[in-house]
């Protein structure tokens, strides 16, 4: 072991030296190439790029002749490389928080006020204590459990291990002290009401062995092994500092005689494995898999103990193939991050109380670094524009596409690769699938299945509807399977059977074809797989289609498709399923200089536009209420009377200081609106917030359970009014792009529709309360490092269209949402927030959005003056809604009529939205 660490001393040493001579290197390469003229860049440039590609063919040629160990050598030193290549990414974007305000403090008199309102919640005032207030955080207490019940997933169950037979367990290691509820961030939930572990196995009749828990508690405490902030701010803060592993012990304190004290107590032994991701930080591969610490501690007790469950706590996919190891792992249970009751529901299921019934909503792989989005994910900066940046080279395979496609004739390569698939996990019952039918009503395909239990013990199945379309060679990209629908039974008693029914549109099987700017169905045989997990199909149907059928309009709205991100896709190639060799994306050939097009979107002066409209009247007196306007259409005139009384500088800082609420403005009968964070529950980025706690969206989702998502919005949307909230920023809605996302936690899956689905219905149960939901982060919000001082994302329209904006298509048209929330990322080179491409263009007007947009948490490069002239109405300004207002000024002397008529607008559809909360209820 000692020789180990070593010689891994010394191969970081020397990675460490070659990260500084090419750190060198790339500095004097930016130097040179800015002395030249732009043609001699240009050729300069082009030559590096076929020089690079003549290198990466050569690398291949030679990787085919090294042995396996050689193999693993190099693939161990590159993840090396670039982990210490990406180190400094940890303090980026949100900075030491109390220096930065420091900073502010110094050197912006006029802004300490602003900051100070938002920290101390001077504008937020709600009511968490009225009768209604604690029965609706009661029923979510409630609810937050029951929906952990179901979220659950089995991995492992060698034998019929789970449920216990002898209900005595000794539970090792220190994860299970320091149980992890949630992630850090927006996303963080109220924890004064937490259930630990060892409360959760006893309320489940599960007795602990207490001495081994007392030994662990003192250690804990001798070593500071603590749980985590109980604020988003905090959280941030506490993450950023390091993320270095926890000092812990040795696991020499598992001496002999503790070892056969437990064994006496129990043969059954609980390792509970955390990780924890945050808001404005990723996580490294290290983070995912076993820690040395963790290593040694399942070696030593697997030679003690016979029967070990593996407790996997964590928003991230972690490597489980370690449990494959040892012979002593009988059962793995994935818990996620649970919320504050996610322990009594794990205790319940190991006692056998609860039979679980979640499925995945992510691939676990044996090694994470195999998705070729892991290939660039991570800290890379133009040298051209002033910005980091990251290639969505893997353009539509990310997660389950990828590996089911690239392996659908090697069964073997895909057993080594992947561990469990998409939609997998067991239950301790059986079910049968019989009666399965089929039927086409014009373009709706229609699937019967009859769910039998056949076990000893009731349970809930869940059946998955996935197609598989033909593939022409060289045509349009496709996944070789794509999840189409779902559904999950009631809960049946053995014997007992369910019918189901489950629908989707033949056009969803379609896809985006750029070149004809529409959505193609091919021509050609699909099939229809009746599944228990994407790998797993149970029974297939086919359907032909005769001949291509062209959808060149959105189906709702009848808005004709076009391309709208075409200057996103930057000089990259992306992966092809026509030649995955040749496509394959690798972290050796990033071109850091930003394309032309990119260039251009970066620098683009959206202020300069011409506007022929005239200058709109302020502050006129006619005598008309907001509440005059309740039912009206959007257009209906009496909203152009009723916005000529507004003043210009009532408008201005209306769109500019809207961090967690809208303003009053009583005169004119506009009440004051609260928005709060997160998807897990209410809370406030920089306090405590006392209010119903709940799984985080990962867990939501693995009930694969839209009935249940709506309950949860429902709860939500109760416990709003209740509070006096009136918007609710969630659900977060971005795809696990890579298991590296620091809010994977926060979001629901890999896959797009599952995602759209579930928020679909949570959206719908809160929108029924009268509340605004704000869907976020709109768009492409992958990645935490960098995104705050600008990250640009390069991607092609396919993967832009089918992975990324799908989930907010779906909740758009079957939920009608209200509200949106802009990210910080910059598509193409323009900020989400100030893209007319996406808001107006693609959200507006080919989906029909018709309620208000939302930016991000305010950072430099977010200029509210861009975001108001190109579709986005409100700044969620935490730090600078003062120096956004004077830009709007600075703006209005520039081009008056533009501005003005603008902020008007933004106003107008921010007022609209309000009018249909219950803020207007008779």
């Amino acid at each position: 072991m000692k020789k180990f660490f070593l010689n891994r001393r010394e191969m970081k040493k020397a990675i460490r030296k070659q990260v500084k001579e090419d750190k060198a290197l790339k500095k004097e390469r930016k130097k040179h190439l800015a002395s030249m003229s732009k043609e001699a860049r240009l050729e300069e440039i082009s030559k590096e790029r076929l020089a690079r590609k003549q290198q990466k063919e050569q690398q291949k040629q030679e990787w085919q002749t090294l042995s396996k160990t050689e193999k693993r050598k190099i693939k161990k030193e590159r993840r090396m490389y670039r982990k210490i290549k990406r180190r400094p990414i940890r303090f980026t974007g949100w900075g030491i928080v109390v220096g930065f305000f420091l900073i502010i403090a110094i050197q912006f008199g006029p802004m300490v006020s602003d900051i100070l309102a938002t920290v101390t919640g001077k504008h937020i005032t709600i009511d968490t204590e009225s009768e209604e207030s604690i029965a609706a955080r009661e029923y979510g207490d409630q609810l937050s459990e029951e929906i952990v019940n179901e979220g659950i997933v089995l991995l492992k169950n060698e034998n019929d291990y789970l449920p216990l037979k002898e209900k005595k367990v000794n539970v090792f290691g220190f994860d299970a002290l320091t149980f992890r509820y949630g992630g850090g961030g927006s996303g963080s939930v109220d924890t004064s009401r937490a259930i630990d572990l060892f409360e959760g196995l006893s309320q489940a009749g599960i007795e602990y062995n207490e001495e081994l828990y007392t030994l662990h508690r003192e250690l804990a405490v001798e070593y500071g092994i603590t749980e985590g902030a109980d604020t988003g701010l905090l959280q941030v803060v506490q993450g950023m500092m390091s993320k270095e592993e926890e000092k812990v012990p040795t696991v020499d304190y598992l001496n002999q005689d503790v070892l056969e004290q437990a064994k006496h107590y129990s043969n059954h032994a609980v390792i509970v494995l955390a990780s924890q991701g945050m808001e404005a930080s990723d996580m490294t591969v290290e983070q995912l898999q076993l820690s040395s610490f963790n290593r040694e501690l399942i070696e030593k007790v697997s030679d003690h103990f016979d029967n070990i469950t593996i407790v996997v706590n964590a928003g991230n996919t972690l490597e489980l193939g370690f449990v494959e190891e040892y012979e002593a792992i009988q059962s793995v249970v994935w818990v996620g991050t649970p919320g504050p009751y996610g322990a009594k529901s794990l205790g319940n299921v190991l006692a056998g109380n609860i039979n679980p019934s979640g499925r995945l909503t992510d691939t676990y792989v044996y090694d994470v670094s195999s998705a070729p989005a892991m290939e660039n994910f991570g800290d890379y900066k133009f040298d051209n524009v002033p910005y980091s940046f990251v290639n969505y080279e893997e353009g539509i395979y990310v997660g389950y596409r990828f590996y089911e496609t690239y392996f659908q004739n090697d069964e073997e390569g895909y057993q080594k690769t992947v561990q469990y698939p998409f939609g997998y996990g067991l239950s301790y019952t059986e079910f049968d699938w019989k009666n399965i039918e089929a039927n086409y009503m014009n373009d709706t395909i229609e699937v019967q299945v009859e769910v039998e239990n056949v076990g000893e013990v009731s349970g809930k199945d869940v059946v998955q509807l996935y197609f598989s379309p033909p593939y022409i060679e060289g045509g349009i990209e496709k996944s070789a399977i794509e999840l189409a629908t779902y559904s999950k039974t009631s809960l049946l008693e053995p014997g007992q059977t369910e019918k189901i029914t489950m629908t989707f549109d033949r056009r969803d099987m379609a896809s985006y074809d750029t070149e004809e700017e529409a959505y193609i169905l091919d021509e050609g045989v699909y099939e229809i797989n009746v599944a228990r997990n994407v790998h797993d199909i149970d029974y297939k149907i086919t359907y032909e289609v005769d001949e291509k059928v062209v959808y060149k309009e959105d189906q709702d709205t009848g808005v004709p498709y076009a391309n709208q991100f075409n200057y996103a896709e930057g000089d990259i190639t992306y992966l092809s399923r026509n030649d995955w060799q040749q496509t394959y994306p690798s972290d050796q050939e990033i071109d850091t200089v930003a394309t032309d097009e990119i260039v251009n979107a970066v620098n683009k002066d959206v202020l300069k536009t011409a506007s022929e409209e005239e200058l709109p009247t302020f502050g006129k007196d006619n005598g008309i209420m907001l509440d005059d306007l309740k039912g009206l259409s959007f257009n209906d005139s009496k909203w152009d009377d009723f916005l000529d009384q507004l003043t210009l500088e009532e408008m201005f800082q209306y769109v500019t200081e809207g961090a967690y609420k809208t303003n009053e403005i009583e005169r004119l009968g506009i009440p004051k609106a609260i928005l709060m964070d997160g998807p897990a529950g209410f809370s406030y980025f920089f306090k405590p917030v006392k209010a119903a706690a709940y799984p985080s969206e990962l867990v939501l989702a693995s009930t694969w359970n839209d009935e249940l998502s709506y309950r949860m919005g429902e709860a939500i949307g109760k416990e709003a009014r209740a509070y006096g909230i009136h918007g609710w920023y969630a659900p977060g809605m971005n795809i696990h792009r890579t298991a590296l996302g620091g809010r994977n936690f926060e979001y629901f899956s890999e896959d797009p529709l599952l995602t759209g689905k579930i928020a679909a219905a949570l959206t719908r149960g809160a929108q029924d309360q009268g509340i605004i939901v704000f869907m976020k982060h709109f768009a492409m919000n992958e990645q935490e490092t960098n995104a705050r001082s600008g990250l640009i994302v390069q991607a092609n329209e396919q993967a832009i269209r089918e992975i990324y904006l799908k989930p907010f298509e779906i909740t758009v048209k079957e939920a009608d949402v209200l509200g949106a929330m802009s990210s910080f990322t910059m598509i193409g080179g323009k900020w989400s927030g100030a893209n007319e491409e996406l808001l107006q263009h693609i959200l507006r007007e080919e989906w029909g959005f018709d309620g208000f947009i939302t930016s991000d948490a305010v950072f430099g490069f977010m200029d509210a003056s861009a975001g108001i002239v190109t579709g986005n109405d409100l700044m969620l300004d935490v730090m600078t809604p003062s120096k956004n207002y004077k830009l709007l000024e600075e703006a209005y002397e520039e081009n008056p009529a533009l501005i003005a008529n603008s902020v008007r607008e933004s106003v107008h559809r921010i007022l609209y939205t309000l009018t249909k909360t219950y803020l207007f209820e008779q």
